[in-house]
């Protein structure tokens, strides 16, 4: 790397960084709590989230004492739910081993529920100014630009040298800033393939990709399995204001949320009928919903779904089948945000 590179990238942050609310002080909480937002999931996306948890759990001391059902709700629309039940577990551990303080140690922190190496690393250098690299997905496109790397960035080799690079890159006087920086950098010039702004980096000529002309073929990565895909039906089934729902199994996919009753397949009006009164429920009227679709990871549901209106409710038949006020209990159970296009008619007004 040419003399000056730190200089030149802290330069270009301190005149482009955005403006962001963990940003505001320097405190462990704060990065530790946005960090963990931020894995697979988009800075404006996740700004309001973290407005809010912070408003209502300030500190490692609330978020240990939270119940589970105020911590999904406030998680509600992130995804990856394990995170959030994870940040509760480490709370717990850092009231038990550190007095509710997150810890200054590398070891210490990797010893806590859901946190790696990345996080470990930003917190350390953003709030305690430790020089330890941070390498995340933005930080591994711009190191592999920035140095050449052919090889597969997925594979874990690659990610170990990039940390023992930027180790060697991070500015001691700043180190929680040129980790900033170069996330921001691979956020805002440094993008994937076409999207690449080259013209706009700072640290153009300490880049091979910008020099011999190769960032729209770098990094490499090896090609995905094609996503897998099921169709399911959705059914809000309504008595008046009460809606129906239950509550997923403990492990597996969106594991201990709660969800609108559905099933495997498409199924038609009439089988939407038969299913209903298996759980001996009477249909009153059912109406079809516009079909969605919801993209996990390694999956992709196809989703039709029915508004069902039912009578005596308290008839039904169904282990973990609950009916609750659509409009009044709403902030009390997380749906996912899997059945998001289909949540609006757990409360609204039946004609």
């Amino acid at each position: 790397m040419q003399e000056g590179f730190s200089d030149r990238l802290l330069d270009w942050y301190d005149k482009n960084k955005r403006t962001l609310p963990w940003r505001d002080r320097q405190d462990p909480y704060y990065t530790w709590i946005s960090e963990i937002m931020l894995q697979q999931t988009r800075v404006e996306t996740v700004k309001p989230y973290f407005l809010r948890f912070i408003s209502e759990l300030p500190d490692v001391d609330h978020l240990a004492a939270c119940p589970e059902e105020k911590l999904l709700k406030l998680w509600e629309g992130l995804g990856y739910y394990s995170r959030a039940r994870n940040l509760k577990k480490a709370a717990v551990q850092m009231q038990e081993r550190h007095a509710s303080a997150i810890p200054q140690e590398r070891e210490e922190l990797l010893k806590l529920s859901g946190i790696g190496e990345y996080t470990a690393g930003a917190i350390l250098s953003i709030a305690f100014q430790k020089p330890v690299p941070a390498v995340d997905g933005n930080v591994l496109r711009v190191w592999a630009r920035l140095t050449g790397y052919e090889d597969d960035i997925t594979l874990p080799q690659a990610k170990t040298l990039a940390q023992k690079m930027a180790g060697e890159w991070i500015s001691p006087s700043r180190p929680g800033d040129f980790n900033q920086a170069l996330m921001e950098l691979g956020a805002l010039v440094c993008l994937p393939k076409d999207q690449v702004r080259c013209a706009d980096c700072p640290v153009q000529k300490d880049c091979f990709a910008y020099l011999e002309n190769r960032a729209a073929f770098l990094p490499v990565r090896k090609t995905r399995k094609a996503r897998k895909t099921e169709n399911r039906t959705v059914f809000v089934i309504r008595d008046g204001d009460f809606c129906a729902i239950r509550k997923r199994p403990g492990r597996g996919l969106l594991a201990g949320l709660y969800e609108l009753p559905n099933e495997p397949g498409h199924y038609s009006q009439e089988e939407t009928q038969e299913y209903v009164r298996r759980l001996q429920l009477e249909p009153l009227r059912i109406t079809p919903l516009p079909e969605a679709r919801h993209i996990f990871t390694h999956i992709e549901w196809r989703l039709r779904g029915y508004l069902v209106r039912v009578a005596a409710r308290e008839n039904a038949k169904q282990e973990g089948l609950i009916f609750v006020n659509g409009v009044s209990e709403e902030d009390t159970f997380a749906i996912p945000s899997a059945f998001s296009a289909f949540a609006g008619y757990m409360k609204e007004e039946i004609r």
